[in-house]
């Protein structure tokens, strides 16, 4: 029998093989063009695994198991638009500049290390990401109907991948055209500062509440809740580490606007939202702006009275 946690020790075997094969080629060739693109593969592979091992002698086989079925086309659609973003994005930008110094492309010395950690953190994201949709593919739980949570929950999750989808295809239009107006208020950008982060993390916990009905023993399941490690690690990687998500978006980062056209940008970040979309952002008080709304201190810029800028 394919019991959860086999289903879940091979997808992390996977995982691994993927990271490490696609470290020992990219350092060998001194390039991280494949990086995001095997990450996006990885997410597939999972996906393709949970579905085939998680049907060995369940109640129902996968192809007649709704819920198995919605929560890998919903994943699989998620990162399916990630892999197609990421490999054009690779393509356009000929190059990725967080790996510059690992590969000691500005004539240092390679770090091997510092690049394994680079494809490791990878390998984390993309396992931990997978907890649900690996959770619900493994349970031995007939349910085979949609509860009004589940539906709704599921609607959700699309909306999240629809925010990023529409974010990440304004973003790239608005560069396109030669980045009118020097900041994007295009589209969604324009009631969310960073539209695509909030996307990213809002899908992950819609998957998470989503695969709650698949669950043995409702919140004493201890399996499930591993499974909230994957919206929490997405808001660790994107709100907190460096050199992406909004630590490498704002802060320091935001000289440039503030050096082109520090008023209307000024005007902009007081009036949206750092990630979740809406309108009125700037009758929000301080006070829930630095909590619920993300909004930190941290992601302000500071100048120095020399010019210079501070390290937050």
């Amino acid at each position: 029998m394919a019991g959860q946690g086999f289903v879940y020790g091979i997808a992390a075997a996977i995982t691994c093989a993927i990271q490490l094969t696609g470290y020992a080629v990219a350092y060998s060739l001194k390039t991280e063009t494949f990086y995001d693109i095997l990450g996006g593969v990885n997410y597939l592979a999972l996906a393709l695994w949970s579905a085939i091992a998680g049907s060995i002698d369940a109640p129902l086989n996968w192809v007649d198991d709704p819920r198995k079925i919605l929560v890998t086309i919903l994943f699989i659609c998620s990162r399916g638009w990630l892999l197609i973003f990421l490999a054009w994005r690779a393509h356009e930008r000929k190059g990725d500049s967080r790996f510059d110094e690992v590969l000691g492309k500005g004539g240092g010395q390679p770090q091997p290390f510092g690049f394994f950690v680079f494809w490791m953190a990878q390998a984390f994201w993309v396992f931990l990401i997978s907890l649900p949709m690996l959770f619900v593919n493994s349970s031995q739980v007939n349910k085979p109907g949609f509860s009004a949570f589940d539906i709704a929950f599921a609607i959700l999750f699309c909306a999240g991948v629809l925010i990023e989808i529409l974010a990440d295809i304004q973003k790239a239009l608005w560069v396109k055209r030669g980045r009118k107006g020097d900041f994007c208020t295009d589209g969604v950008w324009a009631v969310s500062r960073h539209p695509n982060y909030f996307g990213e993390i809002f899908q992950w916990w819609c998957l998470f509440a989503f695969s709650y009905s698949s669950s043995n023993n409702g919140y004493t399941d201890p399996l499930w809740w591993v499974g909230i490690l994957s919206p929490l690690f997405t808001m660790q990687i994107l709100l907190t580490m460096e050199p992406t998500g909004l630590c490498n978006a704002e802060g320091k980062n935001l000289k440039r606007y503030y050096d082109k056209c520090p008023e209307r940008y000024s005007k902009y970040r007081e009036n949206t939202s750092i990630l979740i979309p809406m309108i009125g952002y700037k009758y929000v008080p301080m006070f829930l702006k630095r909590t619920i709304f993300f909004d930190f201190e941290k992601y302000e810029y500071k100048p120095k009275s020399d010019g210079s800028v501070k390290n937050e």
